[in-house]
């Protein structure tokens, strides 16, 4: 071991040269190397495997039986090291791994199903583990490998980690159809006059941001139901007279319910969906081609469409921290 210690790798591929060659000359040629170099590379591998290895016979070298038997072990070493340096080709067809994902119901909903469908097509070895998004400890989670992504909101978005925007989400209103505010269009009077349904991560919450965004108007609303989820949203919409702000792409095929603009003057910025890794996976060829893929999905979802009558319209707020 010792011994071996004392080789690098340009010794072993000089060797390699020197038993294919039998040549000083054309080793230093190949190697782009002086043929001094050469000739004490050669007197350090004599020390180290304790063997003339290359012997002058008239006027040629050749190899001694050690040097013979050393070749195809070294050949094989060396074709070994080679493949080390060789671009991964990530082949999805023949792929598998397990890709650990975090997300809120509405990411899973609208963002994960598509991805995960189109996956399936394409690269059916890959496996995927749906968490709940805990935003305390998501980033742990991600630079620890215990989550290959999460899909968080800007502000939960930080240096050590690496980032991608998927697109910008806004705000609807919506309500069953044929509810009774709406009879005339939904002015915001009606609007803070109705029951609200809203949705409250971590849970029992009664305010979130159209609450702010009504405040700054002096006006207020009345929450009557919070969940845990928007994924319960919709059809308890459809079951009573609650009014509820919703993401649009949440509601982009909800078809039997009214889905409108907020109206004005209030006003409810959106938010930045953005997919979320750690360095442990930044340059691995599977994973990024993966992360082109959900962006790509991502890009290629229809987004609603401006209708009072059943189908979608634009902007709209929504509770704080993970959505």
């Amino acid at each position: 071991m010792d011994r071996l210690g004392r080789l690098d790798l340009t010794q072993l591929r000089a060797l390699d040269l020197l038993v294919t060659t039998q040549s000083v000359t054309r080793t230093a040629s190949l190697m782009s190397v002086t043929q001094p170099a050469i000739s004490n590379m050669l007197a350090r591998l004599r020390e180290t495997f304790d063997d003339p290895l290359l012997v002058r016979q008239g006027r040629s070298l050749v190899c001694t039986p050690r040097a013979l038997a050393l070749a195809q072990p070294l050949r094989a070493i060396l074709t070994q090291l080679d493949s080390l340096a060789e671009p991964v080709i990530f082949d999805p067809a023949t792929a598998s791994l397990t890709l650990s994902v975090a997300a809120t119901d509405y990411a899973i909903h609208t963002v994960l199903l598509p991805f995960i469908a189109r996956l399936r097509v394409v690269a059916p070895g890959i496996r995927i583990a749906l968490h709940d998004l805990n935003g305390e400890t998501a980033q742990d989670h991600l630079e620890r490998g215990v989550l290959d992504w999460a899909l968080l909101s800007s502000e939960a978005c930080t240096p050590t980690l690496h980032a991608q925007k998927l697109f910008h989400e806004t705000w609807l209103c919506a309500t069953r159809l044929g509810h009774p505010a709406l009879s005339g269009g939904m002015t915001l009077d009606r609007f803070c006059k109705a029951d609200h349904v809203m949705v409250s991560p971590d849970g029992g919450g009664f305010e979130a941001m159209t609450d702010a965004a009504l405040r700054r108007l002096n006006l207020k609303r009345h929450v009557a139901v919070s969940a845990s989820g928007f994924l319960t949203v919709p059809d308890l919409l459809t079951r009573t007279d609650l009014v509820a702000v919703l993401p649009s792409r949440l509601l982009a095929t909800r078809h039997d319910l009214t889905v409108f603009a907020p109206p004005a003057p209030l006003v409810l910025p959106g938010f930045d969906k953005y997919l979320v890794w750690g360095e442990r996976t930044h340059a691995d060829p599977a994973h990024r081609a993966l992360r082109k893929l959900l962006s790509d999905t991502c890009h290629d979802l229809a987004l609603p469409s401006s209708n009072q009558h059943g189908h979608s319209l634009t902007t709209d707020v929504m509770p704080t921290r993970a959505r």
